[in-house]
Order: C-alpha cells, then sequence, then structure tokens
C-alpha cells in the first residue's frame, strides 16, 4: 500500500515493530521502535511548546544517528517541514538556507553548533540539541502550554526541502511532499523488497536525498533495522564495524569502492612483473577478480545481499572488477527532485555502465536526440517529482518542460531493454567544429 503521508508510515510501524530494534550507533544500545516513539513524542511537545505551527520550517543539522530520524519524524508527523543542512556546509552557507528556508527551529549536535553565528541563533524561536533533545536556546522555548492534540500533514502539505548545494548566492531548496516521498518508498519495494530481518549500515550523509529515502525511510517503513557508523567511513573505522554487525544492506557512492578497487585489488594484481603479466589476460584476470570477490563478500561481513551504488557514475574498470567478481552490487541514479530514484539494476540484472531501467510508474523520454549517437537529455514524469524549488520560480520554469516534464539534465542513451547509460551533463556538452556534439 501506498501510505497517504509519513505519519500513516510512522504509526504503522511504530504499531507493527514495537520491540524490534530500529536504529542504533556502532558499539551502543540499539533504539527499539517502541523507545523511538517515546523520543519522538517528546520532540513534539518541545516543538509545539514554542509555538510553531504546522507548516513551519525546522532546520535540521547534524551527522546520522538515531536522534536525528527522531527529530526528522517528530517535524513530519505534525506538519511542520524539515530542513535537513549537510554537516560539511561552510558557515556561511548554513546561515543563508536556515534565512531562506524561513527555518524558526533548529535541531543541532554539538560540534556543529560553533559553526552558526551568534546573530542566526538569536534570530531562531527554538534550538534543541540532538544529543539529549533538549532545549538549548530560542526566544520561545517552552512560552506555549503543549495542546491536547496535534496538527497532521496532509499528502499534498510539503515534508522536506532539501538545498541542492552550499552556495549563498542563489540556493535551490527542492520541496518534497509527503505524497511524492510515500510514492517512492512503494516504489522501491519492486526494486528491492526489505525485510524485518534486514540489517542496514549507514555510512552516507543522512542530510542526502538518497541516504534519508532509501537508507533510513524505507527499513523503518519495512521495520528493519539501521546502524550507523558514527564515524567517516575509513578502513580503521569500517572494517570493525563490518564484521560485527554483518549488514545485509549498504548504501555506498562509487568513491567507496573505486577506493577498494584502485588501492587493494588492482595495486595486489600488478605489484609485480609476473602477475601484471598475466593480468592482462582477461580469462586469467576474471580467475583473480572472481577469488578477490569472495573475499570482499566476506569483508563485508559474509551475508550483504544488497550493494547499493548511487550518486555519482562508477568508472568501468571498478564495474567491470564488481561483475567479475559476482558481488552483489547495484546501482541506482536518481536526483534529489525526484525523491530519489529514477531507475536503478538489481544484482543479477546490473549491466556494464548502465544505470538500469526506469522504475515502475515513471516515464523516462530523451528529448533532443542526437541522430547519430542517439544521445538526448533525460527527462521525467513522476508522481515522486517536487513541488518545485522553494521561493525560486525562475528555477522552477527552468526545471519543466511546456508539457510537463522535468528536465534532469543529464544526458544518456537508452537501449533495446530500456537500459539507461548516462553520457554527461548538458551544460557540459560543447558543439565541435564540424557540428557534432562533445561530450
Amino acid at each position: 500500500m501506498i501510505y497517504p503521508t509519513l505519519r500513516h508510515l510512522y504509526s504503522n510501524s511504530i504499531e507493527s515493530y514495537a520491540n524490534r530494534s530500529a536504529f542504533s550507533l556502532f558499539k551502543e544500545t540499539p533504539v527499539t521502535y517502541e523507545d523511538f516513539a517515546q523520543r519522538v513524542e517528546k520532540v513534539k511537545g518541545l516543538l509545539m511548546s514554542a509555538g510553531l505551527q504546522k507548516g513551519d520550517k525546522v532546520a535540521l543539522l547534524g551527522t546520522s544517528m538515531p536522534n536525528w530520524n527522531v527529530c526528522y519524524f517528530a517535524t513530519v508527523t505534525i506538519g511542520m517541514v524539515v530542513v535537513p543542512i549537510l554537516p560539511d556546509f561552510s558557515p556561511d552557507a548554513i546561515v543563508a538556507i536556515l534565512e531562506h528556508s524561513e527555518s524558526k527551529a533548529l535541531f543541532v549536535t554539538d560540534k556543529l553548533y560553533a559553526k552558526i553565528p551568534a546573530t542566526a541563533k538569536e534570530r531562531l524561536d527554538l534550538i534543541i540539541r540532538t544529543v539529549n533533545l533538549k532545549a538549548v536556546g530560542g526566544k520561545k522555548a517552552g512560552t506555549v502550554a503543549i495542546p491536547e492534540a496535534f496538527p497532521e500533514p496532509e499528502p499534498e502539505d510539503l515534508a522536506s526541502i532539501i538545498y541542492t548545494s552550499g552556495t549563498t548566492s542563489s540556493p535551490k531548496g527542492v520541496m518534497l511532499t509527503h505524497r511524492a516521498l510515500c510514492s517512492q518508498l512503494h516504489m522501491l519495494i519492486s526494486m528491492i523488497e526489505v525485510l524485518p530481518e534486514d540489517v542496514f549500515l549507514s555510512i552516507l550523509p543522512l542530510s542526502h536525498a538518497y541516504e534519508c529515502s532509501l537508507g533510513m525511510l524505507y527499513p523503518f517503513m519495512q521495520g528493519a533495522s539501521v546502524v550507523y557508523l558514527g564515524t567517516p567511513p575509513t578502513p580503521t573505522s569500517l572494517l570493525p564495524a563490518l564484521n560485527q554487525v554483518r549488514p545485509t544492506i549498504m548504501l555506498t557512492v562509487p568513491l567507496i569502492m573505486e577506493k577498494i578497487y584502485t588501492r587493494q585489488i588492482f595495486a595486489r594484481f600488478t605489484g609485480n612483473k609476473i602477475l601484471k603479466t598475466l593480468y592482462k589476460v582477461r580469462f586469467i584476470r576474471r580467475k583473480l577478480h572472481r577469488i578477490a570477490g569472495k573475499r570482499l563478500y566476506e569483508t563485508f561481513g559474509g551475508r550483504i545481499r544488497f550493494f547499493g551504488i548511487g550518486g555519482s557514475k562508477i568508472n568501468a574498470a571498478t564495474e567491470k572488477f564488481l561483475l567479475d567478481a559476482r558481488f552483489p552490487y547495484s546501482i541506482g541514479y536518481g536526483l534529489t527532485e525526484t525523491a530519489p530514484l529514477i531507475a536503478g539494476a538489481v544484482h543479477p540484472n546490473t549491466f556494464l555502465q548502465s544505470t538500469g531501467t526506469v522504475m515502475q510508474g515513471i516515464s523516462v523520454r530523451l528529448a533532443n536526440q542526437d541522430q547519430d549517437t542517439g544521445i538526448g537529455e533525460v527527462q521525467v514524469k513522476t508522481p515522486c517529482i517536487m513541488k518545485g524549488y522553494y521561493k525560486n520560480p525562475e528555477a522552477d520554469i527552468e526545471a519543466f518542460t511546456t508539457d510537463g516534464w522535468f528536465r534532469t539534465k543529464d544526458l544518456a542513451k537508452m537501449d533495446k531493454q530500456g537500459r539507461i547509460f548516462i553520457k554527461g551533463r548538458l551544460s557540459n556538452m560543447i558543439v565541435g567544429s564540424t557540428g557534432e556534439n562533445i561530450y
């Protein structure tokens, strides 16, 4: 079923999976769904006691942890709009987002609190420390009696505004409704069904739509468990977690696997002249990759069934290794504006350098195709599409065609099986001296 709003999704999961583990930091006590609900209710009360109303914007600036999710759900389930901010944004960018989004409240971790100038803090009605979920500032904190009934969101209400860059000149805040996010979560089931027994190991920022939708909302909807690494994913921090958590599902970006391939696999097999010569022979290279793949699978805990790679294109050499190794990697393609996934390929149906086929319920066309190459701009119609860019009508006009298709500005071609192959960005295309398109 498609939930009408995130409040409906939240209520069902709390009721259905009360005693199961929901979220935890690595090496810390897990938070059950029931415990999670108690924290959410506490934060709802803090928001309402500062006089915040349905539709008000609440910024969320913090690293990935269970309480980040508490703050997220506390905000959206009472009809307020969460504004996630990437932790690595500059102080100027953070202030620009707070001002542009008109955020009245802020959830913030201790280290990031220092990034915010005093003048920006003084303008806020409420500041909540995410570590212990206590109010630590704000000119209206605790000034209003908590009402008996809390407001409830409607499907077309905004759930979140996600800023796609840290630039201060022209912030682009992607407005996603409850309907858009819930539609995306329903579509994901047809691609990879998450089970209550699944364990995620999360290593990406929750402020990204990719991790927030696929790595937090989706497992929560399905009753699964998510473990947060809590530190940057270096070999020193990641290897012990993989060994102890033994995840069944992970979401990553290409850089992680590319580093493993270039620094560990390729470097090892080209380290001396004999191996280097043998590595050049295709059938020998495939066998070496298969051996390395088995070891890599065990390194990742020995039970991973879905290793998602998204966010950018993976390089061909690394993907060839993964295919030879029969490692259970999957590829996804999408944008923040589409909440986010548009297409994907799930192991064992991955295909070299393809982002897979379009998800059920989404339409894609290639506009202005080159007659020789078949390359055109990816344009999309999806129930998961953004409502627009917050307070930026000029960007809205540029983002959509006159007949209502969203312009991704990605260049791609499709094969007869419907697989998408991303070839570049429209902004990077130049016209050669003979009139040909160069990507």
